[in-house]
């Protein structure tokens, strides 16, 4: 589920109690919690459905969503100001994007397509296909790494874009669905659960969550737009000064963090 329905209120307290099992299963499984001090706040698009985001020298790039509205972007982070942009065909719902030899890799929804761009003018060069819905992307040097929504995470081949092998997310032994933005940080997978305030942690061997990152309240109620979809997704690393960027859809604010271990991670609290 990408985009609002009638049905919101009721997935948003299905969702405040998987955030609650998370953490229960965190305790079980000893994993460690981690609350975030904000190093920065920059401006940030209100009016983008952010999908995806990465970071590449001293740009962020960024894709929105929503029939008729999904766009690429590349922004300037001290200013939020969108530099260059690309409107996508009306009928596909953008979702993550990557870079890769000098080409950004886009998903959509549930088209099933995919799409090859020039990354310095966002020409499109190809397209390409999968099976099932396109969440988020992210990359290791070796291999992309998709989500597609359910616990299980894709390992494509960055030049043929076909998929190699597969990876379960498991918190406490059990898998942990809604996988949705991706970004690779330091030899692991950080990802946010959709409709949650948490980003994992995720071990790229075996699939383990081995941290919770615990971002609720980052974003007063106030500057909270969109309605209930409005939510937490898109992180973003910049391997130089070691910053990490998170934002959400429809969010005015971009955030630099870095993350504080939580002194008594068996503790939960109230969600």
């Amino acid at each position: 589920m990408r985009s609002p329905n009638p049905l919101m209120s009721l997935t948003l307290i299905v969702w405040s109690v998987l955030a609650a099992l998370m953490l229960a299963a965190a305790a079980r499984a000893a994993v460690p919690i981690y609350d975030v001090d904000v190093v920065h706040a920059y401006p940030h698009d209100p009016s983008a459905f952010t999908e995806g985001l990465f970071y590449l020298n001293g740009y962020l790039y960024e894709s929105t969503g929503l029939e008729q509205h999904s766009t690429l972007r590349k922004v300037q982070i001290d200013s939020g100001k969108v530099v260059q942009q690309l409107d996508i065909p009306p009928q596909y719902f953008g979702e993550g994007i990557v870079n890769w030899g000098g080409k950004l890799i886009s998903l959509t929804w549930k088209s099933q397509v995919g799409f090859v761009w020039d990354l310095a003018t966002f020409k499109l060069e190809r397209q390409f296909s999968y099976e099932g819905e396109g969440w988020a992307l992210t990359q290791d040097g070796k291999q992309l790494i998709m989500s597609d929504g359910t616990s299980e995470l894709r390992f494509l081949n960055p030049t043929t874009l076909k998929e190699t092998r597969r990876l379960t997310v498991t918190l406490d032994g059990k898998p942990l669905a809604s996988v949705n933005e991706l970004e690779w940080v330091k030899g692991e997978i950080y990802a946010n659960v959709w409709q949650t305030n948490w980003i994992i942690r995720i071990d790229p061997h075996d699939g383990k969550v081995v941290g919770l990152v615990d971002l609720r309240g980052i974003l007063s109620p106030s500057n909270r737009a969109g309605g209930p979809d409005g939510v937490l997704n898109g992180i973003a690393y910049a391997e130089k000064g070691d910053r990490l960027f998170v934002t959400g859809k429809n969010w005015p604010k971009l955030f630099e963090i870095r993350l504080r271990p939580r002194v008594d991670s068996v503790l939960i609290p109230r969600n």
